[in-house]
């Protein structure tokens, strides 16, 4: 792999702005607040456990209320990561990371929809706290994803196994475990000005979690390996998730030995061999990933503030953070993704949205970054702007949202044209209301079978979407394009709030 070049060359900051200003304002005819108010909405649709009077997605109902009551613990709550009905804590905890960086970096522009984020990001940290609950030990998931998988049911009818999976110092898991504490401490940012209690609670345990999971260091792969592969594997490593989670506690406390932690450890990700969950090669560099394995690029992006505040402009975080920028600009001459005819973001492996929304993410938080230090990006013979990263941003949300050429939105009841049949069991299934009869195991198989579209619409949901020739079969059996996460919504809740300005 050749070595990219980067350099700094400054921009005026009053056409900086102008420009930023001029992206941000939709002439694509979108409307980014109501996709940020059903984008949010989804996760209320992916709710475990009791659900609340004010709970707006109805057809939805109680789930999961006796998770942990057979180890005596209470692990009541949290979400299903997709369309299945586990609850796979590594992943989760990744979106809620970015669900409350959304808010912290665009609180502002959320409107009327701050407090249904905030709620979004209350349900996952509710049940972090009590993940983290028992001394010395750290939930990771439950229940058993193999007999759950195996069934076709609706999360309040079900009957498998809801087995409970922990690490600890004897069998630690130090991936799981810093990326709750990052979600902890991202979320006290939060909350910290709307519930100032609740916000020190949070960033308290998120200390404890990340001092249990820098001490007891170790994969979760090797001894849940079977629980937990091969639907969440760990590829990455789990020192990005260490340095993703110091990275976040330093921005909660100010606190120097977090800092010096992430200097201290960072030459670490050099060490890792980077895979894929779908056996393709890996090429581009880890300064070119983020998703909930990844943290190599977010969490240079999220340090680059502290060193670009400090003028410092060749670091390592602002070196990678460009190298980043130049792996996807279009025209860039090291660019390492690949783009669509009607241009997409594309990366091998399914469920090719995480990666559209999670680096679009990136791409207004650096360019936000960037403008306030007046600079842009040189990727060999082409300058990237703030407005041109903004730009890609932008193209790649109108995309989602209809902008493509089968003129279809890959957000759920978002515009005329949404897909109908989305891998996900409860939105396939018949509601409660609809047929209050308990549906077994194999009985939602012909509701799977169906040719139908699904009963209940899980309104916000952004599915795995298109392929590189941009058609999408509309199909629940098509599971890599057809099922949505949450890890997909989360990333977009933050850039369609930056885009509702």
């Amino acid at each position: 792999m050749g070595k990219t070049r980067s350099s700094r060359v400054f921009v005026g900051v009053g056409t900086a702005m102008a420009l930023m200003a001029a992206m941000a304002v939709s002439v694509s005819g979108h409307d980014y607040g109501d996709a940020l108010r059903k984008s949010i909405l989804f996760f209320e649709g992916q709710r475990s456990g009791k659900l609340p009077p004010s709970q707006r997605m109805t057809w939805r109902k109680d789930s999961g209320l006796r998770d942990g009551a057979q180890i005596g613990v209470d692990l009541v709550g949290g979400y299903y990561d997709a369309g299945d009905n586990v609850k796979f804590n590594f992943p989760m905890a990744f979106s809620t990371t970015m669900l409350a960086w959304s808010v912290v970096e665009f609180r502002r522009s959320m409107g009327p929809d701050l407090p249904h984020a905030l709620d979004a990001i209350r349900w996952a940290t509710d049940y972090f706290l009590k993940a983290t609950s028992v001394p010395g030990i750290v939930f990771a998931q439950v229940g058993e994803p193999y007999g759950d998988h195996n069934c076709w049911e609706r999360p309040e009818d079900m009957d498998t196994p809801r087995t409970p999976y922990a690490v600890s110092a004897q069998f630690p898991g130090s991936e799981v475990s810093a990326e709750i504490a990052a979600a902890l401490a991202a979320a006290s940012l939060a909350f910290r000005h709307d519930d100032r209690p609740y916000s020190r609670q949070l960033l308290k345990r998120a200390e404890t979690v990340f001092e249990f999971a820098d001490k007891y260091k170790g994969s979760y792969n090797d001894h849940l390996g079977p629980s937990v592969c091969p639907f969440y594997c760990d590829f990455s490593g789990y020192v990005d998730e260490l340095l993703w989670a110091a990275s976040w506690l330093y921005k909660a406390t100010k606190a120097p030995k977090y800092w010096n932690y992430v200097v201290d450890n960072r030459h670490y990700l050099n060490y890792y061999n980077l895979k894929t969950f779908y056996s393709v090669p890996f090429v581009g560099g880890s300064f070119a990933e983020f998703g909930w394995d990844t943290k190599h690029a977010g969490f240079n992006v999220l340090s680059s503030k502290v060193v670009l505040k400090n003028n410092n402009y060749t670091d390592n975080f602002v070196v990678n953070s460009d190298k980043f920028v130049c792996s996807v600009l279009p025209e860039s001459p090291t660019k390492y993704v690949s783009y669509s005819p009607g241009g997409l973001l594309v990366k091998p492996g399914g469920s090719n949205l995480q990666h559209a929304t999670a680096l679009s993410f990136l791409l207004v938080v650096y360019a936000r970054y960037l403008n306030r230090t007046n600079q842009v990006i040189q990727c060999g013979n082409v300058k990237a702007t703030p407005d041109r990263l903004i730009q890609l941003a932008k193209g790649q949300v109108d995309y989602i949202l209809g902008s493509n050429p089968t003129n279809m939105s890959y957000m759920v009841g978002y515009g005329g044209k949404f897909p109908q049949k989305i891998h996900h069991r409860g939105s396939s299934l018949p509601s409660l209301d609809q047929h209050p009869q308990r549906i077994g195991c194999k009985d939602g198989t012909p509701y799977f079978a169906s040719s139908g579209p699904n009963p209940n619409q899980l309104t916000g949901a952004v599915v795995g979407g298109p392929n590189i020739q941009d058609w999408y079969d509309d199909s629940r059996v098509d599971i890599a394009h057809s099922e949505p996460t949450t890890y997909i919504n989360a990333p977009l809740v933050g850039v369609l709030a930056f885009f509702n300005n």
